[in-house]
């Protein structure tokens, strides 16, 4: 395996997406997690009828704030977007409060998909969260720990390395290694 990527072909810059997240524990308990994009041209950019924009000056630039307890349930979202393509792109984040109760776990893609999918909301918004539930796994103290013994943590089985047959679960979390065979 190669630690870095090979040398590229000739070619020149066309588009920058920056994506940060980051996770924050509150003072009252709860955790925020926030996500960012921001997308760019390094040369002069125009929606045709609507809007332009000067080289690296952002096309979308949005944020998205989480308010979680440690269960990882969203008390709380909030959202700014102080560029955006379309003026109606605006008009996106209210429906965004239908997240408020979904729990980031098992079934976070479906709950996106079903408060904010297709046009009930914003491409780039789903984006944000649907990886803002790894963002909290990282985040919120407790996440990976074995809360029932007859129950896998959630990160199991979802990667090579975190395979129930690896040597890492065997000696992580013995009693999940080769799970679910070891229930038969």
């Amino acid at each position: 395996m190669s630690t870095q990527l090979p040398p590229p072909q000739a070619r020149r810059l066309s588009h920058t997406r920056s994506v940060v997240y980051h996770g924050y524990q509150r003072d009252d308990g709860l955790w925020d997690i926030e996500a960012h994009l921001r997308d760019t041209k390094p040369a002069f950019y125009e929606v045709p009828g609507e809007k332009s924009w000067a080289p690296n000056e952002a096309i979308h630039d949005m944020s998205i704030r989480l308010t979680l307890d440690a269960q990882l349930v969203v008390h709380d979202i909030a959202v700014a977007m102080p560029s955006t393509p379309h003026d109606d792109c605006a008009s996106t984040a209210a429906p965004m409060r239908a997240m408020i109760g979904c729990r980031l776990s098992s079934g976070w893609r479906k709950a996106i998909e079903e408060n904010l999918g297709r046009e009930k909301g914003c491409a780039h918004l789903r984006e944000l969260l649907f990886n803002m539930a790894t963002a909290a796994f990282q985040t919120v103290q407790g996440t990976f720990a074995v809360t029932d013994p007859n129950v896998p943590p959630p990160h199991l089985g979802k990667c090579m390395a975190w395979g129930f047959g690896t040597d890492l679960v065997k000696r992580r979390y013995p009693t999940f290694h080769l799970w679910p065979e070891k229930k038969k």
